[in-house]
Order: structure tokens, then C-alpha cells, then sequence
């Protein structure tokens, strides 16, 4: 037994021994969901299920074997153990598929959000998949390292592994050409290969690209109001992975809205996100571009939203309790939310967001424009560890999960975890609703205040073994992009505005209405404003503007 643990490998037998074991432990996800879509079919391939693993070690025999001598050989291959590690872990565990918006999505990532993700059980996971391939690294004969023997046993390993791929592949090219046909997200699970591909897209699109000009759709917006004399305040609050199907007031069993269900707010069931992270959503919701324009290097080169209203004479703040804007607010009027542990509200990572409640009353008690747009954006229900989004006495739904490896806690506690985030988050909307009609109700001066919530994307839970977010759009869960949207306004009063707005909550809409609603609400007119996409365009929220409405119609008629 000593002897055999004393021998040392060569670096084919190496780079064979690491091949098989990427091709089979750590694609093991791959390979599982690939079989489990096979058995599916009505004529099953046993050829091509058996030589999946033996194609596939092939495929990584000849990437290692194109690495330099041993010491850049074992650096490279160490770093694609440990991310492939991790990678593995992250599918296995949440299902996480790693395609380019997950990339993008880690990139932007702080490292107090990624920590969130480290445990206990991620640490033996992942610990436990690299032994082997490290023990394999070091068990390599350093006299590995003689140029001539090994060009010439490399190419002899080459060959052999070109000659095993073309075989497999020509042999059953209908076989697999058929299930990447019908199965084209298949290889995002493949681990690490289209991960280091959207690292380096991801790399080439954000630090080596030729900046484009930025662009103004428009030079002159403008405040459209018959009465200089009031004020009109917007408050956009700016969800977090809130999903529509865990709100009481969209027909949620638990009473997840006790605070907003009593303040005459209406609940758009029907609304769908962007995307399915927060790098993607944000920027989209406030861009002009739609669903299917978007992209962020486009949207970052021209006017978003703020930037258009603040032109138009908008006075914009920004306040965030997330982990930035992406972008969105950059040049606009903005406040951080400092985490420090003096703060009774924050441990030093992460705040409370009722923290965002005394920066609003600061703001509406030094109003210096006739038109305010205040944006709040909440770190909601921000995973994995949704028990630090919400404070111990709304720890409601129990019991709850506690830690930050949600696939090891029950359907049940995971569930009543998220609730509380959501429970919370009602209160936190609540509480701004009630800070605007006071204000508006003590102020001398006439002052129109409206609150819109909506959420960057959704949530998966478990179901069907997905975890978190951020699954491509194509095929992501319903659960990742059905959202929720509120909206109250002071200005409704009676039934005929009321039935209004209660006409459209059953409509679809997604993020591509928020731009052209909010332009709407905030009485701002601008050439990029589509009346057919604002959801508000017919009911009159400001008891003063009664022909506003009609003149953005008259005027925008064409779209």
C-alpha cells in the first residue's frame, strides 16, 4: 500500500487521471440532467449514454495537454479545481446554472454578499471534491519537466485522444447532434469550459471595448403642469427578489401584506421582471430599451429614466440598502446607506431597511422642486440568508431557517424564512405610505404624492430543486420573474379613480411599462414617452392637472 501511494505519475497519466475525473465528478450534474432528459425520449440512444463521460474526457485531455510543463500545468489546473469545485456545488446544491448573466451577476457581487454564501457545508462540499485532483497534481514526476520526453509523449496522448473524439463523434453524430438540437442549455452545465467562455466575454465586453458616444434621446423634456403652485412627489421603491405568488394581496394564504392590505393600495398581479438578477433587472427598468433591446453596454451609453426627468427639472435622489445601483443612478443625487454597526439597525455587513425611512423624512422636510422623485432601494429578501433581512420581532412565520445553506433546511422553514423578508418589506412600504399622507395631509400646500413598488426579479424556493435566481431568461422558472408591483396614491379618492387603476391589476405588463408609467406619473413629457406602455395613462392622479392626460394622448397618439 505505501509503495503505491509513493509512485509518481507522469504527466499523461496525470492529465488522463484529472480528465476522467472533471468528466465525471465534476460534470456529474451535467451528466445526471443530460440522462435524466434522455430517458424522456422516445427512442433512447444507449451508444450515446455510454460514451457521454468517454467524449467528454476526451474533450479535457486535449485542453490540459495544450498547457506548458508541469509548474504552469499544476498552477492552471489547481485554479480550475477549485472553481469547478465550486461551480459543482453551487448546481448541485441551488441548481445555479452558470451561463453569461450569472457571470455578470458574480462579477458585480460585493465580497459581504458572496461570504454569505460560505458555510459549513459549502466548506466540506467543496473541500471534499478537490482532494482527489490535488493529491494527482502532486503525485507528478518533477522530472516531468524534460522538454523532449514530454513533447513527444504529449503528442502521442494527443493523438490517441483526437483519434477516441473523432470515432465517438462521427459514429453518433445524429445522436448528439439531436440532443443539442433539442437541448441547447444542456452545455451550460458543463463544468468549467462555458463558465471560463462568459468570464471571457464578460472581461472583453466590460474592459476592452471602444466606449461608445453617449447618447441623449432627449434634449428637451419638460414638466407639463396647469398649476405652479403644487407640488408632486413620486416615491419608486425598488424591490428585491420579491416573487408575486408569496404577496397575501395576490391571493398568498399567509398574511404576508398585514400593513399595505389597510392602506387602499392596489396590487398589479400580472407583472413580469427584465431579468432574473439584479445586474440585469435594474438597469433594464429604468432604461428605454425593452425586454428584447436590452443590453447593459447600450443601456449605461444612453439616458435612462433619472436622467431624462432630472433634465426635464426633476429633483432625483437615489437611496441605497442594496448593494448599488448598477449604474442607474450615476448621475443623479444619491445616498449610500453606511452599514455600520453603530447604526441599530445594521450589523456592520448588512441594514435593516427601515434605515431608508429617516433619509425619506430628511428629503420630504427639505423639498427644494416642484417635482420629486424620491427612489428607495431595499435589500428586500435578498438570499441565501434571508434571516438577516428582517428584524427578530418579525420573525412571523415559523419556524424559519436560520442559515445560509437553504438546501439543507425544510420546504417549510425555507418557505416561512422568505415570508418574514416579504412581511417585513410590506412593512417597510407601509411605512412610507403613511409618511406621504401625513406629510401631505399636514402641508399647507396642495402636494400630490403617489408610491409605486416593484421588484427587480423573483425568487425560486425549492421547487423542482432550484435555489436562488439568476437561471437564464429562456428557461428560467416562473418563480424567478413574475413580480410584484404596488401602487398607492393620495390622490384617489373617489371610486371612479379607484376603479381605474383596479381595471388595469389584472392586465400583463413587465419591466418595459415602468419608464414610460413613471414619465406619466411624474408629468413629464418627452419624445421617448409611449402612451400604449404607460400603465397609469388613463386615470388622472393629479387633482390639478385634468388635461394633462389627454395632451400626452393627443401628442403620442402615433405609438
Amino acid at each position: 500500500m505505501q509503495k503505491i501511494f509513493s509512485k509518481t505519475l507522469s504527466l499523461n497519466s496525470a492529465t488522463i487521471l484529472l480528465s476522467l475525473y472533471f468528466s465525471i465528478v465534476f460534470n456529474y450534474p451535467f451528466l445526471q440532467k443530460t440522462y435524466s432528459d434522455l430517458v424522456q425520449l422516445d427512442s433512447f440512444d444507449f451508444a450515446y449514454f455510454i460514451s457521454l463521460p468517454l467524449f467528454l474526457s476526451t474533450v479535457f485531455i486535449l485542453l490540459f495537454s495544450l498547457l506548458p510543463q508541469r509548474y504552469i500545468y499544476k498552477t492552471v489546473i489547481t485554479a480550475l479545481v477549485l472553481l469547478s469545485a465550486i461551480f459543482c456545488y453551487a448546481i448541485t446544491s441551488y441548481g445555479i446554472i452558470f451561463d453569461y448573466g450569472m457571470v455578470e451577476n458574480m462579477a458585480e457581487t460585493s465580497t459581504s454578499e458572496a461570504l454569505t454564501y460560505l458555510n459549513s457545508s459549502a466548506i466540506f462540499y467543496i473541500t471534499l471534491l478537490i482532494i482527489t485532483p490535488i493529491v494527482i497534481l502532486n503525485k507528478i514526476n518533477p522530472q516531468a519537466n524534460t522538454l523532449k520526453v514530454s513533447i513527444n509523449h504529449r503528442l502521442k496522448l494527443i493523438v490517441a485522444a483526437l483519434v477516441i473524439f473523432t470515432i465517438i463523434f462521427f459514429s453518433l453524430y445524429s445522436s448528439y447532434a439531436s440532443v443539442n438540437r433539442n437541448n441547447r442549455d444542456l452545455a451550460k452545465y458543463i463544468v468549467p469550459i462555458p463558465t471560463l467562455i462568459s468570464g471571457y466575454k464578460y472581461i472583453k465586453r466590460n474592459y476592452f471595448y471602444t466606449p461608445t458616444v453617449f447618447q441623449t434621446l432627449d434634449t428637451t423634456p419638460k414638466i407639463e403642469t396647469s398649476n405652479n403652485t403644487d407640488k408632486n412627489i413620486v416615491v419608486m421603491v425598488v424591490g428585491e427578489t420579491a416573487r408575486a405568488n408569496n404577496f397575501s394581496l395576490n391571493g398568498y394564504p399567509k398574511q404576508t401584506n398585514e400593513y399595505t392590505e389597510k392602506l387602499n393600495v392596489h396590487s398589479f398581479k400580472q407583472m413580469y421582471s427584465c431579468g432574473t438578477a439584479t445586474a440585469v433587472s435594474v438597469p433594464c427598468m429604468f432604461s428605454l430599451l425593452n425586454k428584447e433591446q436590452f443590453n447593459k453596454q447600450s443601456a449605461s451609453s444612453q439616458q435612462n429614466l433619472l436622467d431624462l426627468v432630472k433634465l426635464a427639472g426633476v429633483d432625483v435622489l437615489w437611496v441605497d440598502n442594496n448593494e448599488g445601483c448598477k449604474g442607474v443612478c450615476k448621475r443623479v443625487n444619491t445616498i449610500t446607506i453606511d452599514n455600520n454597526k453603530s447604526n441599530p439597525l445594521c450589523d456592520g455587513d448588512y441594514c435593516f431597511d427601515e434605515v431608508l425611512l429617516s433619509q425619506l423624512d430628511k428629503k420630504l422636510t427639505n423639498l427644494s422642486h416642484q417635482t420629486t422623485l424620491i427612489v428607495l432601494h431595499l435589500m428586500g429578501s435578498h438570499g441565501p440568508t434571508y434571516y438577516r433581512r428582517y428584524p427578530q420581532k418579525f420573525s412571523t412565520f415559523l419556524p424559519d431557517c436560520q442559515q445560509s445553506d437553504i438546501q439543507n433546511c425544510t420546504s417549510e422553514q425555507l418557505v416561512n424564512t422568505y415570508d418574514n423578508t416579504i412581511h417585513y418589506s410590506d412593512y417597510v412600504i407601509a411605512e412610507v405610505i403613511n409618511k406621504l399622507a401625513q406629510f401631505t395631509k399636514n402641508n399647507s400646500q396642495t402636494i400630490n404624492a403617489e408610491m409605486i413598488y416593484v421588484s427587480d426579479h423573483g425568487e425560486s424556493l425549492g421547487e423542482n430543486g432550484l435555489y436562488l435566481h439568476g437561471f437564464p431568461y429562456a428557461i428560467a422558472p416562473v418563480e424567478q420573474t413574475h413580480i410584484p408591483m404596488l401602487f398607492w396614491s393620495n390622490t384617489i379618492e373617489t371610486s371612479v379613480k379607484n376603479d381605474c387603476v383596479e381595471q388595469s391589476t389584472e392586465t400583463v405588463f413587465n419591466h418595459d411599462n415602468i419608464y414610460h408609467s413613471m414619465l406619466g406619473l411624474l408629468n413629464v413629457d418627452s419624445t421617448t414617452y409611449k402612451t400604449k406602455l404607460d400603465i397609469f395613462n388613463s386615470c388622472d392622479f393629479n387633482a390639478n392637472t385634468t388635461n394633462i392626460a389627454k395632451i400626452k394622448l393627443e401628442k403620442h397618439e402615433k405609438f
